[in-house]
């Protein structure tokens, strides 16, 4: 995505590169030691504190694979294989590293956000599919987008979604694909026999009880975070949570400051948002929270916009953020800004 900067934030910019933090990367160092150490931690606690060692451990595999974001953003080190073994490891059993990698670079692609057919990560169907799923599938995409029905459905339709593109692409004799998966698969059994011995948790225990909650908890950040929109900056949110879950999700929640630098390490996205909120803010198309508890007040069980993708052609709509969803627009109408200086 184009950014746009004036000379006082470029000077921003190259000054936060030049801090001690940035060069030595330490607070990402510290991340990884931190994730991993507290994971093998909790482990050895299960033989003292049963169930209880659930909670924190859930909290440690979403954290990691907000670490694993990072990672594929060049850092810590400027070495991608490096940072790729760092990632490497299947705490949250579900997702192979590659796929997510390269799902999520693709996802950076500016002209093609949200866009069913050509954004991996897009939470959009196309008319196609629409008119595959019937009635019970789309009941199951109108769930999906509310809140609630994202944490409860959206981990098996993410898991559904990806296992049918695979598929596709190993039927289309792709490279790679069955390599990718011979790996995962047994990374992920060892992880779970490693599980097993060192703490005596059932295999079991570990899918369902913390990778399944595991996979469900970053879908209340990817909840909302982006639309439809003709002008792409105004199709990433601004969510201005201040709460644990900010820090949880690695200042991930500030997107569009994410979108338009994403090699702006995670402990600066806040500073630089912060320098340029009120033009960053108005770049978004007042595309913006308070945080996770107006998000859920607001679409606990309501949708935010439909599931269909609604292209680039035709009338007008409100977006859903002003508390109304017309199913028959064809694009939010959010005014495009003109070029602005954002950091």
């Amino acid at each position: 995505m184009t950014v746009y900067l004036d000379a006082r934030h470029r000077r921003l910019v190259k000054m936060l590169s030049r801090t001690f933090a940035a060069r030595s990367e330490w607070p990402t160092w510290a991340l990884v030691f931190g994730v991993y150490g507290s994971w093998l931690t909790l482990l050895c606690g299960w033989q003292l504190l049963g169930y209880w060692t659930l909670p924190p451990l859930i909290l440690v595999v979403v954290l990691h694979q907000s670490l694993q974001h990072e990672l594929i953003h060049g850092h810590p080190t400027r070495w991608p294989g490096a940072n790729a073994m760092l990632a490497y490891p299947p705490l949250g059993l579900w997702f192979p590293f590659p796929l997510y990698r390269d799902s999520h670079l693709a996802h950076h692609h500016r002209e093609t956000l949200t866009d069913p057919r050509l954004d991996p990560e897009s939470r959009y169907v196309d008319a196609e599919l629409w008119e595959r799923r019937g009635q019970a599938g789309r009941a199951l995409l109108w769930l999906d987008k509310t809140l609630i029905g994202r944490i409860l459905v959206g981990p098996a339709l993410a898991l559904h979604g990806m296992l049918d593109h695979e598929v596709r692409r190993w039927r289309r004799g792709e490279p790679g694909v069955l390599r990718v998966w011979l790996v995962h698969l047994v990374l992920g059994a060892g992880l779970l026999v490693a599980v097993q011995e060192l703490s005596g948790m059932p295999a079991a225990v570990y899918a369902l009880g913390i990778a399944w909650p595991g996979l469900a908890v970053p879908l209340i950040r990817s909840f909302y975070e982006h639309r439809p929109a003709q002008d792409p900056a105004q199709r990433c949110v601004l969510n201005e949570s201040g709460g644990a879950l900010r820090w949880l999700f690695l200042n991930n929640t500030l997107h569009l400051v994410h979108h338009d630098l994403p090699g702006l390490p995670w402990y600066l996205i806040p500073r630089v948002y912060r320098a340029r909120r009120t033009a960053y803010r108005m770049r978004s198309g007042d595309f913006v929270f308070s945080g996770y508890r107006e998000l859920g007040r607001r679409f606990a069980w309501r949708a935010v916009d439909t599931p269909m993708h609604p292209g680039w052609k035709g009338p007008a709509c409100q977006p859903a953020d002003q508390d109304r969803t017309n199913t028959s627009c064809l694009f939010i109408n959010t005014t495009p800004i003109e070029k602005r200086s954002v950091v």
